[in-house]
């Protein structure tokens, strides 16, 4: 009689990721941010535990050496952590959850479900440390991303797999526009970064500028501003792990991130605490070498696409900052938010001028630019005499194309302004830019 030994091949699995030794090391100074401590032999980008007094374990992330001792930073406050407290590593990498079961729920910047949902469920837990697709892999962006934004679709046309930045200072529209494109634009799925955001306009964006239909095609991450610098940074990190994977099954994804400032601002935070010197505003090297890796990991892959919009907080409206700098020689296009539009109750207030899709011309039909540059040229032949127009200094007939720009510039005036509730199609973004040169010809 023949008998059957069990399958043992389980057990053995699990016998294979077990570490034998459990080498551990102990505090022996916090300074700032950090936690310095001795006897642990790990790498940088390790996760730890380390014991407090409360009998609860702060996870911590390995970020740098100083005379044999290990520098970490905590994943949360460092309440209870005291002098020869135990620390031990626990994992090689900090890891994001990542499943089709991750849409309609909202995560805090360490993956963990924060909507009251009950556990994720049906998730495989990744590494965070990706890297960006070939650049030899990448598809060509050869197909426009409808956002049903009129502005963007008609004069600003974004393609699907590319990376556009939304730049503006405090309070001139950047998340209500982002609302809008997470609602209606035209992907399989938007996973949406909320970066240091004010912990009161997480549940704001959630219900009014995202809405519950944006919600149910969205996957949220939030750390907001009262989190350590580290959540901050690896909520950014989490979100893109999440949209790669559903890039690579194929999908079309919106990422937004608002903002990139704020990561860079966590960054620093983390860069000065460790003794790196300050480059440029205060901003150390660090903060200008991860900006790259982060951004790189969107576009389109060997499947499917992320696009990405990234929101950059001008500070002071200086559209020259370092960051601003930094992140628009990274990018495909920008999208200027104005103040002085804002004033003027004109929603979304994109300066139209100053902003550019730098992979519009092979998106696009030769009559869809031609539409487009007539719109953008009259607008900016009105700009050029607006002060005269407005103190009454224009006679009319001085100049054909000025005469052209008045006439038209109501229909591009109302072209340009759209309520947060309104979805244009984009054959109906066509077609009122070929009503506005239809309206030139009226000119005598």
């Amino acid at each position: 009689m023949e008998t059957r030994l069990p399958d043992l091949s389980r057990f053995r699995s699990n016998l294979t990721q077990l570490n034998p030794l459990a080498i551990s090391g102990r505090v022996v100074q916090v300074v700032g941010l950090t936690v310095e401590t001795m006897g642990l032999n790990c790498q940088i980008g390790e996760i730890c535990e380390i014991q407090t007094n409360n009998r609860n374990a702060l996870m911590a992330e390995v970020i740098g050496f100083r005379n044999n001792h290990s520098l970490l930073m905590p994943l949360g406050t460092m309440e209870g952590v005291q002098p020869d407290s135990t620390v031990r590593s626990v994992s090689r990498a900090f890891k994001a959850p990542v499943g089709a079961s991750l849409v309609g729920r909202v995560l805090n910047g360490l993956g963990e479900p924060i909507d009251g949902k009950g556990p994720l469920e049906n998730v495989e837990w990744v590494s965070t440390n990706q890297t960006p697709p070939h650049p030899l892999q990448r598809s060509a962006i050869d197909e426009p991303l409808i956002t049903g934004v009129r502005v963007l679709d008609g004069m600003l046309t974004c393609g699907k797999g590319q990376r556009m930045g939304i730049f503006a200072g405090s309070g001139v529209g950047k998340s209500t526009l982002l609302g809008s494109i997470a609602r209606n634009s035209q992907s399989d799925i938007s996973v949406i970064a909320l970066i240091g955001e004010r912990g009161r306009e997480v549940r704001e964006f959630l219900e009014r500028d995202l809405g519950p239909e944006g919600l149910a095609r969205s996957v949220i991450v939030v750390s907001t501003s009262d989190q350590p610098a580290l959540v901050r940074l690896k909520a950014a990190l989490v979100a893109m792990t999440i949209a790669e994977h559903f890039r690579d099954t194929g999908l079309d994804v919106m990422f937004m991130m608002d903002s990139v400032t704020r990561y860079a601002m966590a960054q620093r935070e983390i860069g000065l605490s460790i003794g790196e010197p300050p480059a440029s505003k205060g901003y150390t090297p660090s903060v200008f070498a991860i900006l790259p890796r982060l951004l790189e990991r969107a576009g389109r892959g060997e499947r499917g696409s992320i696009t990405g919009f990234f929101t950059v907080l001008v500070e002071g409206d200086d559209f020259n900052e370092p960051i601003c700098d930094a992140v628009r020689g990274i990018l495909d296009g920008h999208v200027i938010l104005s103040r002085a539009l804002a004033a003027r109750n004109h929603y979304p207030a994109i300066d139209v001028l100053n902003s550019v899709s730098r992979v519009m011309p092979a998106i696009t039909t030769r009559d869809h630019l031609q539409l487009a540059s007539f719109a953008r040229k009259n607008l900016a032949v009105f700009e050029k005499v607006r002060d005269l127009v407005n103190i009454g200094a224009y006679v009319k007939g001085s100049d054909p194309e000025v005469d052209v720009a008045l006439q038209v510039m109501p229909m591009i005036t109302s072209f340009l302004q759209q309520d947060r509730s309104d979805v244009t199609a984009f054959e109906s973004t066509l077609q009122y830019l070929s009503e506005i040169v239809n309206q030139s010809a009226s000119v005598n």
